[in-house]
């Protein structure tokens, strides 16, 4: 349920509210919030809440350090695992400067931007995502290891699968928040394991990609274990991706699926920096299903982009290369411009990938185009580039492309 300003201050004036948790990411991804009591809400609307940007990492020097964040009322939620009584609760929050323009580092206000441009072409995309983590057990001091929580394969059960109920306590913690996941289960490394979203609109679908994250680490702690969403966890396992499902309508019904993917295809290598921002990242591509050329097939699971429609139409399909580590508000951001590049250009399909590309031949890199190898490359192809040096802040810009890498 959305809410409005108002529902939600009449909600904490009078319930047993404690604590407002503002949130919001850095331009990483990485999620962040400062707490508010309730007797703050409405000044936090109204007049919004400082913070100090300067120690957000990206965010802003000391001598321009001053942001405010606004609560977005239509991401209200309570927090299940804290106390019943003196409720905590969060929203999303928007970032604005102190003269109230917007903060050009808010990755969530660039998405926003995006959905706005793409319905002035008469498109409204809707994005699904399948984020990977693996569970680990943690050692006697609390703190992570190596040791997967269990040896089960793709699809095991109990006892096997020893983290069907770790799994069942996030889904329905997420439910208890107003997400729905659409199913889940046991991956295919040991103490792997996988939960899929319904399709939603663009924004929504960031903020629960965000909340997904915080919701799996918490329910994994209170089970005794870590939760790790790192592109390639073990050297000798699968990786984790983020998978990200996404479809389309017209205001006036056009077939335009086939013209979005192709223009996800042709801006693949220069989106590659946001989609794996890590050095981590790019040791995942070009094994257990995780794409190294920029590829589209029907049905096949290891190329860049996979079309999940039946009977050959295009109406909806997955990006396979993107993992955790990516900011969730900046990767659908770009595929919506992506997107809209290849509608506004007519793009064609390439030369459809009806192989396995990580056991086929060398040949395939005269074919196709590989994504890049490595953060130093993806950074060199986004910094070149026409289309990120328009749709992505020089700010934020140079900050991925210093080659600095975060841990998620």
């Amino acid at each position: 349920m959305k809410y409005s300003k108002e529902e939600v201050i009449q909600y904490v004036l009078e319930d047993d509210v404690k604590f407002i948790r503002l949130a919001f990411c850095d331009v990483f991804g990485k999620q962040k919030n400062i707490a508010i009591t309730k007797n703050e809400i409405v000044r936090a609307f109204e007049q919004g809440i400082a913070i100090d940007g300067s120690s957000i990492d990206g965010f802003a020097d000391v001598t321009h350090s001053d942001i405010l964040l606004f609560p977005d009322p239509i991401t209200f939620s309570d927090l299940p695992w804290r106390p019943e009584h003196g409720k905590v609760v969060r929203m999303f929050s928007s970032i604005k400067y102190t003269d109230g323009t917007p903060f050009v580092c808010d990755t969530r206000q660039i998405l926003k931007n995006a959905i706005k441009d793409a319905a002035r072409a008469g498109l409204s995309f809707y994005f699904g995502s399948e984020q990977e983590f693996y569970l680990f057990k943690l050692d006697e001091k609390g703190n992570p290891t190596k040791e997967p929580y269990d040896m089960a394969s793709c699809m095991d059960i109990a006892p096997e699968d020893k983290g069907e109920n770790v799994r069942r306590e996030i889904c329905i913690t997420l439910e208890q928040m107003g997400i729905y996941p659409e199913s889940s289960h046991h991956e295919v490394g040991p103490g792997q394991n996988e939960i899929d979203f319904r399709y939603s609109d663009p924004l929504t679908a960031a903020d629960n990609a965000l909340t997904f994250q915080t919701v799996v680490r918490t329910i994994a702690k209170r089970n005794g274990l870590f939760a790790d969403f790192s592109p390639k966890p073990l050297s000798d396992q699968p990786g984790n991706g983020f998978h990200i499902n996404f479809s389309i309508t017209t205001s006036d019904n056009s077939e335009f699926m086939q013209h979005v993917i192709a223009g996800i295809l042709a801006k693949g290598p220069d989106m590659t920096l946001f989609m794996n921002p890590t050095d981590n990242s790019y040791t995942r591509f070009g094994k257990d299903k995780a794409p190294k050329y920029i590829t589209w097939s029907r049905e096949n699971r290891s190329p860049f982009v996979r079309v999940t429609s039946a009977e050959g139409s295009f109406r909806k399909a997955e990006l396979r290369s993107p993992d955790p580590s990516a900011n969730p508000y900046l990767a659908f951001a770009l595929m919506i411009y992506a997107g809209l590049y290849g509608v506004k250009n007519k793009l064609p399909l390439p030369e459809t990938a009806k192989f396995s590309e990580y056991k086929s031949d060398r040949d395939l890199a005269e074919r196709f185009q590989p994504l890049p190898g490595n953060l130093r490359k993806a950074g060199e192809a986004a910094l070149g580039s026409d289309f990120i040096n328009t749709y992505i802040p020089a700010e934020i810009l140079r900050i991925y492309g210093s080659g600095k890498v975060l841990t998620h």
